[in-house]
This record gives C-alpha cells, structure tokens and sequence, in this order.
C-alpha cells in the first residue's frame, strides 16, 4: 500500500474514532467500569486494513486525551493504558482477520483485561469509587483493588463484546458487502492506482 495512502486512511480511521467516542464520553455510558462505546464498533476496520491499526490507536489517542481535562494527570493514565489496550486489540485483529469470530475478540479482550486495571485510581482520586456500587441490583465491588478489578474486567468485558459483536460485526458485513475491503487493501497490496 503506498505510504500517502496508508496514512490517509489513518487518518480518517483516527478521525472518526475520535469524534465518535468525543461524543459518546459525555454520557454515562461513555466511562467508568460499565462503558457502551458505539466507537468501539469501528475497531473491526482493523480486519479490513493495517492502516487501521495506527488510526485506531490515534484516535484513542486524541479522545482519551480528553481525561487530561476532566480529571487531570491520573487522566495520563487513560491516555497511556487505555491507547495501548486499543493498539494491542487492533493489531490482534489484524492478525486473525480471516477468522473474524476470533479477530473480533482481540479489542474486547484488550480492552476488559487493560483498562480496569487502572479505573479504581482514576475514578477514586477524581469522582469516588460510586462507580462500584448498582444499588438496584444489591452490587458493592468498591474496596479493594483486586475487587474493583474483576468487576471491571467483567463489566468492561461485557460492553465491549456488546459493541464490538452485536454493531461491529454487522457493520464488518456491510462494509465487506460493500467491496470496501477491496478499496482499503486489505493486504497492503489491493486495491491498485485505482484508488489512489
């Protein structure tokens, strides 16, 4: 795939990933242990181009940067932990692309064993451990660590294969339908000067 190509589509990728979670993290859905990120559907180009890998994990980038804002250096560490759990999930998707029950798990995986590792720090030194407690179902996981973390990993695991399976994959459907595969290249090659 030559270069201009390849980091255009980065580009876009990063782009609309950002804005879509930019959107999406200004509702409760959007953060904390219990997270319903639409964005995270757009992990799935990843099984489409490796353009996607840095594009993902820049748009992760820009949209946690966000957290610098609202809470703060302990932000840094959404930035930080939460870009990487998005690169590891789109380069796992990469990898596996043909077999894409096992590629979609990649971000979910990423993801629900990552970023709970560091929420009970965030959200305790900035909003409190509230976000640990589901009054209406009798659930208290705030406390110790080890605690929050496993209700993080299930909880964050559970949005992230809601998203990523029940949107993502339809929309890797429609996009393959569509002959986007063939345009993106997905092995770095197709797609000829057509569409460049």
């Amino acid at each position: 795939m030559p270069r201009t190509r390849h980091v255009a589509q980065a580009g876009v990728i990063a782009a609309v990933y950002a804005a879509l979670t930019l959107a999406m993290v200004q509702t409760p859905l959007g953060y904390g242990p219990v997270q319903l990120r639409l964005s995270e559907a757009l992990t799935v180009v990843a099984c489409l181009t490796p353009a996607a890998i840095p594009g993902l994990w820049a748009g992760t980038l820009i949209a946690n940067a966000w957290m610098l804002v609202q809470v703060g250096v302990l932000g840094l560490l959404d930035v930080v932990f939460g870009s990487l759990a998005t690169l590891a999930g789109a380069v796992w998707m990469w990898r596996f692309r043909e077999r894409t029950a096992l590629a979609l798990a990649g971000p979910v995986v990423a993801n629900a064993l990552i970023v709970p590792a560091y929420l009970p720090v965030m959200l305790a030194g900035v909003i409190g451990i509230g976000f640990y407690r589901i009054e209406a179902l009798g659930i208290d996981a705030s406390g110790a660590w080890i605690t929050m973390y496993l209700f993080g990993v299930v909880a964050v695991g559970i949005g992230q294969a809601l998203v990523v399976y029940g949107l993502g994959l339809p929309l890797l459907g429609a996009l393959r339908r569509l002959g986007l595969a063939a345009r993106l290249g997905p092995d770095g090659e197709e797609g000829g000067s057509r569409y460049e």
